[in-house]
């Protein structure tokens, strides 16, 4: 999603065994933040397209069953447009143009997320790693992502599903809650019923099956594995079961997909067994 005029654009890499990945990084100085533009997100055949899928679930579902829209956070963007090591240079040792960054981002994440709702997404996912304390101490993420969350998420017309693609989340728990994310996507680095027990009644909770080990279950693996996630965070409800990094991962088979579908319908009716 390019944020620098359409000549100066990102591109994408295409693989035959997984998910798209971002081309080479399109800002190779600090100076060039400031020629960024925010592109206009009716304007390109990229964002169109999602738009158009979109409308059409809605057309066909969308009463019954919940479209989840993404975008990146503008403060986890910014890894995709300069790399990390840039990235982090700018965050902490110019704080001046990391803002300057922040403002064009800000503006484009929540049109772009608007412009979704609009088309007919239930929700959006705002995937934003690199505030988890996996990433960033929780110090930094409070002088820096957590303001930028506060804001964007206010100016999102909609539901928002808060996801640090694996990243830890129980050191800033509280601080997520304070965004006013709806929802949180959860590591499986960490205990589920530990998270219940904090978000209950405050936050709905999306998580956490392991995709990596995923690729290896059995079916009896994968129906224990459900069980217990649903046995730890399902209570009361507010409870999304999913993979813990927002994407599945390519070798999974669909065996094991079918599995998981089937052992929720299984497990994951009201009133739940204990």
């Amino acid at each position: 999603m390019p944020l620098l005029k359409p000549r100066l654009g990102g591109s994408t890499v295409f693989y035959d065994d997984g998910p798209p990945n971002a081309g080479k990084p399109i800002i190779e100085s600090f100076e060039q933040i400031d020629e960024l533009e925010v592109p206009d997100v009716m304007g390109y055949k990229g964002f169109d397209e999602v738009r158009k899928a979109i409308n059409i679930l809605y057309r066909e579902k969308g009463e019954e069953i919940p479209i989840i829209g993404v975008v990146m956070s503008p403060f986890s963007l910014p890894v995709m447009q300069m790399g990390f090591d840039r990235y982090f240079d700018l965050m902490y040792e110019d704080r001046e143009k990391f803002w300057e960054l922040m403002e064009v981002n800000k503006q484009f994440c929540t049109e772009w997320a608007n412009s979704q709702l609009e088309a007919g997404a239930t929700a959006i996912c705002y995937f934003d790693p690199v505030s988890s304390p996996t990433i960033v101490p929780r110090e930094t993420f409070l002088e820096t992502g957590y303001k930028v969350a506060k804001d964007t998420i206010s100016n999102i017309n909609g539901a928002v599903a808060t996801h640090l693609a694996s990243g830890r989340s129980m050191p800033i728990l509280e601080d997520l809650q304070d965004t006013g994310a709806a929802a949180l996507g959860v590591s499986a680095m960490e205990d589920l019923a530990e998270l219940k027990d904090r978000c209950r009644g405050k936050t709905s909770l999306l998580g956490n099956l392991n995709a990596i080990e995923m690729r290896h279950w059995t079916a009896e693996q994968t129906e224990n594995k459900v069980r217990e996630a649903i046995q730890k965070a399902g209570d009361g409800g507010g409870y999304i079961l999913s993979d813990n990094h927002g994407e599945m991962v390519w070798d999974v088979s669909h065996e094991t997909l079918l599995s998981i579908t089937n052992a929720v319908k299984k497990y994951g009716n009201y009133p739940l067994e204990k």
